[in-house]
C-alpha cells in the first residue's frame, strides 16, 4: 500500500478506481453487443477487479497481484460478513475465465458465457458499491 495516504487521498483514489471499473464494465457490454465474446469477458473481470481494488484501498490495503486482491477481499470483507462469500466466488470464477480467455488458445467464449460474465461482473460491482459508499460515508463522518 501506498504509504501515508490520507483519508482524503484514499477516497479519492477509491472513487478513481471504482470509475475504472464502470469504465470497463462499459467496454465489456460494447465487446458483448460487438460479438466479440472473449474480450468482453476480459473487460468483465477486469471491471470487477478494478471495483474490488477500490474498495480494499479504502483500508489501507493494496495488493499487487489478483490472487492477492481475491485472498484481502476474503480477509477482510467476506470473512466478518461485510460482503457475501457469492462476491468472492464470482471474483474467482471471472478471475478464471478472463485467464482462460487470455491464455488459452482454443478457448471459444459463446454469447451465453459472455453474458453470464456480464450479469455477474454488475452483480459484484452493485455490492462492492453499495459497501464502498457506506465505508466512504463512514470514513468521512
Amino acid at each position: 500500500m501506498k504509504e501515508g495516504l490520507s483519508r482524503e487521498d484514499k477516497i479519492a483514489l477509491s472513487d478513481t478506481r471504482a470509475e475504472g471499473a464502470r469504465s470497463f464494465l462499459e467496454d465489456a457490454e460494447y465487446s458483448h453487443d460487438g460479438e466479440r465474446y472473449r474480450t468482453s469477458v476480459n473487460r468483465s473481470y477486469y471491471a470487477v477487479l478494478h471495483m474490488a481494488r477500490s474498495l480494499l484501498v479504502l483500508i489501507g490495503v493494496s495488493p499487487t497481484s489478483h490472487e492477492g486482491v481475491r485472498t484481502m477481499l476474503a480477509l477482510h470483507f467476506v470473512k466478518d460478513g461485510q460482503l457475501p462469500k457469492e462476491a468472492l466466488a464470482i471474483f474467482k470464477e471471472l478471475l478464471d475465465r478472463r485467464t482462460d480467455v487470455d491464455y488459452g488458445d482454443y478457448i471459444v467464449v459463446d454469447k451465453q458465457r459472455s453474458h453470464d460474465s456480464l450479469m455477474k461482473a454488475k452483480k459484484f460491482i452493485a455490492i462492492v458499491e453499495k459497501l464502498r459508499k457506506r465505508l466512504v460515508k463512514e470514513m468521512k463522518d
